[in-house]
C-alpha cells in the first residue's frame, strides 16, 4: 500500500515538498506555543511554552536558511528600514499605553482590595468525583 504512494522517483515527496510543508508545519506550531504562552496563567507552564516557542523558532530559522542556501525558497522583497522602524514605533507606543494603563489599574483596585471573608476554593483536581 505505501509503495503505491511513492513517486516516481521512489520518494514519498519530493525535498523541497517535503521542506515547504515542514516549514509550514514548524510556522503554525510558533503560533500555537505563542498562543499557548499568552494564554497561560502558571508561571512554569508559561515558561515551558516560552521555551518551545524559542526552540521552534529557532529551528524554522535553520530550515529556512538551508532551503534558502539550495535555492528551495527565496525570502519576499526586502522592507525598507522606515517602514520597519515606523512598526517598531508603534509596538514600542502600543506597548507603553499598555503598561500605563495596566498600573493606573493596579492603583485602582489596590484602594478597594481587602481580605475575603471565605475560604479559597479548593481545587477538583483529583477528585474522583470530577473528571
Amino acid at each position: 500500500m505505501y509503495s503505491q504512494s511513492l513517486s516516481t522517483n521512489g520518494s514519498f515527496m519530493q525535498e523541497q515538498d517535503l521542506l515547504k510543508s515542514i516549514l509550514a508545519d514548524l510556522r503554525r506550531t510558533a503560533r500555537e506555543y505563542t498562543t499557548a504562552t499568552t494564554e497561560s496563567s502558571c508561571p512554569m507552564t508559561r515558561r515551558m511554552f516560552t521555551d518551545l516557542t524559542n526552540d521552534t523558532l529557532r529551528l524554522q530559522g535553520e530550515l529556512f536558511k538551508v532551503m534558502q542556501q539550495n535555492n528551495m525558497y527565496s525570502a519576499g522583497s526586502k522592507a525598507l528600514r522606515q517602514d520597519v522602524d515606523k512598526q517598531i514605533q508603534s509596538a514600542q507606543q502600543t506597548q507603553q499605553k499598555c503598561q500605563q494603563f495596566i498600573q493606573e489599574k493596579n492603583m485602582q483596585s489596590s484602594h478597594y482590595s481587602q481580605t475575603p471573608n471565605v475560604p479559597q476554593h479548593q481545587s477538583n483536581y483529583g477528585n474522583p468525583y470530577y473528571m
